[in-house]
């Protein structure tokens, strides 16, 4: 076992199948302390038991939560910041998919919920823990490229098409994550984002052909071999490299390829005014005031940071 992450906390979420399962294990391996989150005990209790097994390292534990609950992220971050005020690693892994559109219980389309608005929202609870440490934030994107963000589409309100809807809340969290690291300038935490590449996993076997364009519905079979082939694994290494390496050391605002090499930003998120209102937009969403920096020092941070 590498130690390399001796001493180092991480938080991984949606840690306990996939890619955040791969990511986990790889940095277990390298000797951090590593959490990681699920939705179901069992299945939670059984994944840190592999991932224990996989790296030979027991510092491995379970957190429940639904990340499209933005009460379950709070209540996440609560007990994250409670349990560990140094938190050296936010690894925002986990990601959904869905067949059809659907709101959460805050009234929020489940996509947005849980790819862009939870890593917003626990990236923020958590700038205490992750300032404390000098920590990394790394927000994991995926889906296919999408020119276009479309803010009156935002929550699908136009129409809802599972690869597609998924992919362009992909793009809204990477316009967000440049924007957070941005507004995170000085307090010693970077964000970037790693881009996976495809990768056999639950999301990508519940897939269906009615949730795809109509070419891709012509090729299913051939998608299918491709994705069935692609390994977790590899698709954890650019998520792992974010978190763990020295070469990295600083860096922030960066976007990094499936080889863990920086890659350009899609145009979209390097437009300053589009960023600036999804920003503000998403902060309605989740009941909190516009011009937050995203420095730590608002009562909601500091008291979770403190908790």
């Amino acid at each position: 076992m590498s130690m390399q992450m001796q001493g180092k906390t991480v938080l991984v979420t949606g840690g306990t199948g996939g890619i955040g399962r791969e990511t986990a294990v790889g940095l277990a391996r390298m000797g951090a302390t590593v959490v990681v989150t699920g939705r179901d005990r069992a299945r939670g209790e059984a994944a840190v038991a592999g991932i224990r097994q996989a790296s030979g390292n027991e510092r491995v534990s379970l957190l429940l939560a639904d990340l499209g609950l933005q009460a379950d992220v709070r209540r996440l971050a609560a007990e994250a910041a409670g349990a560990h005020p140094r938190l050296d690693v936010l690894i925002n892994n986990v990601g959904y998919l869905g067949p059809e559109r659907r709101l959460t219980a805050d009234g929020v389309e489940a996509t947005l919920a849980v790819n862009v608005l939870a890593p917003l929202l626990l990236t923020e609870l958590l700038s205490g823990p992750l300032a404390a440490a000098g920590g990394r934030v790394v927000n994991v994107t995926g889906g296919m490229p999408q020119g276009r963000l479309d803010l009156e589409n935002l929550q699908a309100e136009k129409g809802y098409l599972g690869i597609a809807t998924y992919s362009h809340a992909k793009l809204a969290m990477m316009a967000l994550s440049y924007e957070q690291a941005r507004r995170l300038s000085g307090t010693g935490i970077t964000l970037n984002v790693a881009y996976p590449g495809a990768a056999a996993t639950a999301m990508t076997a519940g897939m269906t052909p009615a949730m795809v364009p109509l070419w891709m519905r012509l090729i299913w079979p051939l998608f299918g071999v491709m994705m069935g082939s692609a390994s977790p694994a590899r698709a954890a290494r650019s998520s792992i490299f974010l978190a763990s390496s020295p070469d990295v050391a600083g860096v922030t605002g960066a976007y990094f390829d499936t080889n863990s090499r920086r890659a350009a930003w899609p145009k979209a998120v390097l437009d300053e005014r589009l960023r600036g209102e999804l920003w503000a937009l998403s902060r309605r969403l989740l009941g909190l005031s516009p011009e937050r920096g995203g420095n730590g020092d608002t009562e909601e941070a500091v008291a979770v940071g403190a908790a």
